[in-house]
């Protein structure tokens, strides 16, 4: 099947499965947004030479947030998307602590294209923590989130520059919303 209509397919279902879901910020923004912003980020660092690639991006919370399989996942797109997904899936049956302990203890040990997308990610998600950050955040939590994506993505590095000198931007702007935010609040 030509490629740009995967990808699109792709979209469509991201759209479908997360339909209901919302960001966690202030403005509650519709999640497929942050599902495009990652799709986009990773199209653009690897120029677009990764349809898979972008695929998987569309769809890397599809496990976690939405219960979709990756038997579902792989009969739609492959197992090299589904492959990818899981790659970057955390086990929801463990606590959040031990998750987030675990996605900085792996994050070295990902595959280059998982290492990209989990780029991708990170970056979208400090992006929305410094324009729509959720409302019941204490200025500490956001302070806690950006040490601890930044320790995730360390384990990320070498993968692609172009991601890199984005996230560390958005690491940037995300601490600099955190006192402006205390300063409003």
């Amino acid at each position: 099947m030509n490629r740009l209509v995967t990808v699109l397919r792709a979209a469509d279902a991201a759209a479908r499965w997360h339909v209901g879901q919302r960001r966690k910020g202030a403005a509650q923004e519709p999640y497929v947004g942050h599902l495009l912003e990652v799709a986009r980020l990773v199209a653009e660092a690897t120029a677009g030479a990764d349809p898979n690639l972008i695929v998987a991006a569309l769809l890397h919370d599809t496990i976690e947030d939405q219960g979709v399989t990756r038997e579902e996942i792989a009969a739609k797109f492959g197992d090299d998307v589904a492959g990818l997904v899981v790659e970057v899936t955390d086990d929801k049956a463990l606590p959040k602590a031990e998750r987030k302990r675990l996605q900085i203890e792996h994050a070295p040990m990902l595959t280059p294209r998982a290492k990209i997308l989990k780029l991708a990610d990170k970056i979208s998600n400090l992006r929305s923590l410094a324009t729509s950050p959720p409302a019941h955040w204490p200025m500490q939590r956001r302070a806690d989130y950006v040490v601890w994506t930044s320790k995730v993505v360390q384990g990320l590095r070498g993968a692609s520059g172009v991601l890199e000198q984005q996230f560390d931007q958005a690491a940037a702007d995300a601490e600099r919303a955190i006192p402006l935010a205390a300063e409003r609040g």
